[in-house]
């Protein structure tokens, strides 16, 4: 299968995230996890955070 690789921010996966967390669990956990595994990687380890907004 082809991978994309897609530059996002750290708000934009939280926002995906949050709409595939609407959809059935069976169907979704998998791509969750990879998310979050290759998110971890990037940021070092840390969790993921929000940015603070520019207000």
């Amino acid at each position: 299968m082809r991978e994309l690789h897609l530059s996002v921010t750290v708000d934009e996966v939280n926002l995906i995230l949050e709409g595939v967390g609407l959809l059935p669990f069976a169907r979704v956990y998998a791509l969750v996890a990879k998310v979050q595994q290759q998110a971890s990687q990037q940021l070092g380890g840390k969790p993921a955070q929000e940015e603070p907004d520019a207000t």
